[in-house]
C-alpha cells in the first residue's frame, strides 16, 4: 500500500489530508491549506457583477488564463499575478510535492472613501477565490466560503485505514522533512506532534492550554473508536444526502430536490448510483491492471537487456577498435588527397609567378626598345641637315607608329591576377561525413524496393533526356523520394542529377553524340533501396532534322540568285528523296520542294558506312554544272537562344529570346541557352544596332563566367572584342592579336567553336577575322555575348560551316 501514499498527501502542504474538502475538479484540499490560498477580489471584480453590467461569461474568461500563470512561471520563487487590479504581486513558494503556492493574501488597509458631501463610504465588499494547486482552476466561492465545499469522508477513512495498517512509530504530521516520531496528539486538533513541533505550533497558553494531549498510541486508539460522521448536505447542513443527481453528478438532499437548485433534475437512489459507480470504478481498474502487468513485464524486460548489453560489453570493446581503425583510414586518405591539393596550389603559385616575370621581363625589353628609340629620335631632330633627316624621317615615323601600336590595347594589363581561382568543393564530402552512419542500424524491411524504369517513356531528344520510373506494383513499403544518378558521358563515375518526389525528370545540357548510363534508386527515413537496372541513353548527332536542315538549306542559297537557289533546291531536294525512298524501300515521297517546305519529322537515321546514327544525307554531293554544293558544309549543329534565367538583369530580351540589347552604359553578359563539349559548332550575330562605336564582345564562356563586365576580363571567357575600325582577342584580361576592320549597323560576327581540333575561330561578314583565336578549348562552354545600350543583336543558328573554315580545313588536310 505504500504505492499509493503520494495519493493521500495534500499538494500544498504535503502530509497527509486533514479534513479534505472536495473540490469541484475533483482535486482534494486540507481545509487549513484552502484557507492559506484564499485570494480576495473587489466585488468589481466579480464574475457577477460583470454579468450584472451586461457582459457575458466569456468575457471573464481571462480569470482561469490569468490564474494558470500564477503556477507556470519560472522557478525563480516568485510569480506574476494579474488576474485582479486590487491584487498586489505576490511571493510564491513551492509545496513539499512541488506544487507551487501562494500564502494567504495580506488584506490591503482600507482606504477611507468619502463622498463629494465629505461622509465617510463603508469599503467596497470583497469576494473570495481560490485556485485549484494542481489543474490551476479558478474558483469563486459564494457566501457560505469554504462551508460550501463538499468534505472528502472517503478520502479521510482511506487514509486512517492506511495509518492503522502501518505498523511503523507514528510520525510528527507538521514536520515538512524527514518527519520525526510524535510525542504527543492533540485530542482537538486531531493532530500528531514531535517536540519541537508542539512547542512551536501548539504552546501550552490561550485558547491551546485547554486542549487535551494524548500520547500518540492512545490518541491512535481514540481516532479508531470515534464515530464516523454522517455525510450532510453542504446546502442544508441538517439534512443527509439520500439521492444522486444525474445532471449534476453529485449526491443530494431531499429538500435540495424539493425547492434546490436540483427540483427539475434527474435523481437516482443513492444506494443504486453507490454499486453502480463502484462496478464502473472496478471494470476501469481491470483495464489499468492489465497495463500495470504489461509495465511490469515490460521493466523485466529491460533489466534483462541490461544484463545482456553487460555481459556482450567485451565485444563492443572489439567493435569500437575496428570503428577506429576504419576513421583512421578515411583520415590517411583525406591527408593524402590535402597533399596532393597543397601540390596543386604550389604549382598554381609557380605558375602565377612565371606568368608575371615573363611580362615584366618582356615588358623591360620594350621599354628599353622604346626609351633607345625616344633618345634616338630626339638626337635626330636635333640635326640641322634637312636633305639627311628627310632620308630617315619616313622610316622613324613608321617605328615610331608601330612601336605605339605595340603598346596597345592589353599591353599595360597583367595577364595574371593576384587571386588564387581555387575553390575547394568539399561539400559533398562533408555531406558524405554527415551521413556517414552503421548499416545495423537501417531496418531492411523497411526500405523500399528499386524502382522500376518505364522505358516507353524514357526518351532523348537533342542534348536533353527525359527519365520516368514508378514503384514495383507489389511494393508494400512507400518511398519518401527517389535520386536519379547519371554517369559523365565517358563511362565514368555516376552523379546525383536529381532528388526529389516526383518520378520524371527531364536533365539538360548533356553532351551531344554520348551515351550515358542513368539509374534510379528510392529512400525513406528507414534507408535507401537498391538501384533500379541500368539504362543506356544516347543524345543526338548535333544534326539537325529535315525541317531544320531545309530551312538552312534554303536560307544558305538565299545569298545567291533566286533562279539558282530555286533550280539547285528542287535538285538537291529530288536527290534526297530518291536516297531517302531507296533507305525506305518505298516507291513514292511528296514532291521535292514539299520535302524541304513541309517535312515536319525528323531526319531519317540510317547507317552510313557502318557509323550508326548518321543520317542519310551526311556524305551527299550535287553537282549540277554550278557552283558544287558539298552538303556537309550544310550540316548544323543544335538550335538554341539566348538563355534569360542566367543573363545579367540588365539584359533585354525580345524575338523568342533571339534578339538582346541593354539597358546600361556598362558592359553586360548573355549566354546561349545550350552548351558544347563536343563536335563542330557554328552561329552568328547581326547588328541591328550600333551608336556610338561601342566595343561588344562575341565569343564562348563558362556557366560561372562574370555578368557585369565585358567578356573575357576573367579567365571563364574567350572573347573577341571589336569597335567600328579593329578588333582584339581577350581571355583573363589579356588583349592579343588587334585586327584591322570593325563592325557597323547591319554587319555579321561568326562564331566557330571546333572541339575536334580544339579552338575558336572569329569572322565579320563571311570573312575570317585574325587568325585562330583561341586553342585548347576544352570543357563545356556557351555561346556568350557582352553589349551595352548602344548596341542591339541578333543569333541566328543551325547554320552552315563557313566556307573560309571549310578550305583551310582542306588544305590543312
Amino acid at each position: 500500500m505504500e504505492a499509493m501514499e503520494e495519493e493521500l498527501k495534500c499538494p500544498v502542504c504535503g502530509s497527509f489530508y486533514r479534513e479534505p474538502i472536495l473540490l469541484p475538479c475533483s482535486h482534494s484540499l486540507c481545509l487549513s491549506c484552502a484557507r492559506n490560498i484564499l485570494v480576495h477580489t473587489p466585488d468589481s471584480e466579480s464574475p457577477q457583477s460583470r454579468r450584472a453590467s451586461g457582459l457575458s461569461s466569456s468575457d471573464y474568461d481571462y480569470l482561469d488564463l490569468d490564474k494558470m500563470s500564477l503556477y507556470s512561471e519560472a522557478d525563480s520563487g516568485y510569480g506574476s499575478y494579474g488576474g485582479f487590479a486590487s491584487a498586489p504581486t505576490t511571493p510564491c513558494q513551492k509545496s513539499p510535492n512541488g506544487v507551487r503556492v501562494f500564502p494567504p493574501t495580506m488584506p490591503a488597509p482600507h482606504q477611507p472613501h468619502h463622498h463629494s458631501s465629505g461622509a465617510l463610504l463603508p469599503p467596497p465588499p470583497r469576494h473570495q477565490c481560490l485556485t485549484c494547486p494542481q489543474c490551476h482552476r479558478s474558483l469563486l466561492l459564494d457566501d457560505r466560503g469554504l462551508r460550501g465545499f463538499t468534505k472528502n469522508r472517503v478520502l479521510e477513512g482511506v487514509i486512517e485505514r492506511y495509518q492503522q495498517s502501518k505498523a511503523a512509530a507514528l510520525r510528527c504530521q507538521l514536520c515538512e522533512k524527514s518527519p520525526k516520531e510524535a510525542t504527543v496528539m492533540c485530542e482537538q486538533c486531531d493532530v500528531f506532534y514531535c517536540e519541537p513541533c508542539r512547542l512551536r505550533c501548539h504552546p501550552p497558553r490561550g485558547p491551546l492550554a485547554k486542549h487535551r494531549l494524548l500520547p500518540p498510541a492512545q490518541g491512535r486508539v481514540s481516532r479508531r473508536l470515534s464515530p464516523r460522521k454522517i455525510s450532510t448536505c453542504t446546502d442544508h447542513e441538517l439534512e443527509n444526502h439520500s439521492m444522486y443527481c444525474v445532471q449534476c453528478k453529485t449526491p443530494v438532499c431531499y429538500q435540495c430536490l424539493e425547492e434546490g437548485r436540483h427540483h427539475s433534475h434527474e435523481v437516482k437512489a443513492l444506494g443504486a448510483m453507490w454499486k453502480l459507480h463502484k462496478s464502473q470504478l472496478s471494470q476501469a481498474l481491470n483495464g489499468l491492471s492489465d497495463r500495470a502487468k504489461e509495465a511490469k513485464e515490460f521493466l523485466v524486460q529491460l533489466r534483462n537487456m541490461v544484463q545482456h548489453i553487460q555481459v556482450t560489453q567485451e565485444n563492443s570493446v572489439e567493435f569500437e577498435a575496428c570503428l577506429v581503425a576504419q576513421c583512421d583510414a578515411l583520415i590517411d586518405a583525406l591527408n593524402r588527397r590535402k597533399v596532393q591539393l597543397l601540390a596543386r596550389v604550389n604549382k598554381e603559385h609557380e605558375h602565377k609567378l612565371k606568368v608575371v616575370r615573363d611580362q615584366i621581363s618582356h615588358c623591360t625589353v620594350k621599354l628599353r626598345q622604346t626609351t633607345g628609340l625616344m633618345e634616338y629620335c630626339l638626337e635626330v631632330i636635333k640635326e640641322n641637315d634637312p636633305s639627311g633627316f628627310l632620308q630617315i624621317s619616313d622610316a622613324l615615323i613608321r617605328r615610331v607608329h608601330l612601336t605605339e601600336d605595340q603598346w596597345g590595347k592589353g599591353t599595360l594589363t597583367p595577364r595574371m591576377t593576384t587571386d588564387f581561382d581555387l575553390n575547394l568543393d568539399n561539400g559533398p564530402l562533408l555531406q558524405s561525413i554527415h551521413q556517414l552512419d552503421f548499416v545495423q542500424m537501417k531496418v531492411p524491411s523497411l526500405v523500399p524496393a528499386p524502382p522500376m524504369l518505364q522505358l516507353e517513356e524514357c526518351c532523348t531528344h537533342n542534348n536533353s533526356a527525359t527519365l520516368s520510373w514508378k514503384q514495383p506494383p507489389m511494393s508494400m513499403v512507400q518511398a519518401e523520394g527517389y535520386i536519379l544518378e547519371l554517369d559523365d558521358g565517358n563511362g565514368g563515375q555516376f552523379r546525383e542529377v536529381f532528388v526529389g518526389k516526383e518520378t520524371m525528370c527531364t536533365v539538360d545540357g548533356l553532351h551531344f553524340n554520348s551515351t550515358y548510363n542513368a539509374r534510379v534508386k528510392a529512400f525513406n527515413k528507414a534507408g535507401v533501396s537498391q538501384y533500379s537496372k541500368t539504362l543506356v541513353l544516347q543524345t543526338s548527332e548535333e544534326l539537325l532534322g529535315s525541317r531544320a536542315f531545309g530551312r538552312t538549306l534554303q536560307g544558305s542559297f538565299s545569298r545567291m540568285s533566286a533562279n539558282l537557289a530555286a533550280e539547285m533546291s528542287a535538285t538537291l531536294a529530288a536527290e534526297m528523296s530518291a536516297t531517302l525512298a531507296a533507305r525506305l524501300q518505298v516507291s513514292t515521297l511528296p514532291s521535292p520542294l514539299d520535302f524541304l517546305q513541309h517535312s515536319d519529322q525528323e531526319a531519317c537515321v540510317s547507317p552510313v558506312d557502318n557509323q550508326p546514327g548518321v543520317p542519310f544525307f551526311y556524305s551527299a554531293r550535287c553537282s549540277y554544272g554550278k557552283p558544287t554544293v558539298d552538303i556537309k558544309k550544310l550540316v548544323a549543329v543544335a538550335w538554341f537562344a539566348f538563355d534569360p534565367g542566367s543573363a545579367h538583369s540588365d539584359i533585354i530580351f525580345s524575338n523568342d529570346n533571339l534578339t538582346v540589347t541593354c539597358n546600361s552604359y556598362d558592359d553586360r553578359v548573355v549566354l546561349g541557352k545550350t552548351g558544347f563539349s563536343k563536335g563542330v559548332h557554328y552561329w552568328e550575330l547581326t547588328i541591328d544596332r550600333y551608336d556610338n562605336h561601342p566595343d561588344p564582345a562575341f565569343g564562348v564562356a563558362r556557366i560561372e563566367v562574370m555578368k557585369d563586365v565585358m567578356l573575357g576580363k576573367d579567365d571563364k571567357a574567350w572573347a573577341m572584342y571589336v569597335d567600328n575600325n579593329r578588333s582584339w582577342f581577350m581571355h583573363n584580361n589579356s588583349h592579343t592579336n588587334r585586327t584591322e576592320g570593325g563592325i557597323t549597323k547591319g554587319a555579321t560576327v561568326g562564331v566557330l567553336l571546333d572541339f575536334t581540333r580544339r579552338t575558336l575561330t572569329f569572322s565579320i561578314n563571311e570573312e575570317q577575322q585574325g587568325p585562330v583565336a583561341f586553342e585548347s578549348m576544352e570543357g563545356l562552354l556557351f555561346p556568350a555575348v557582352s553589349l551595352n545600350r548602344n548596341v542591339q543583336v541578333t543569333l541566328h543558328t543551325g547554320l552552315p560551316i563557313p566556307g573560309f573554315y571549310t578550305s583551310r580545313a582542306s588544305i590543312q588536310s
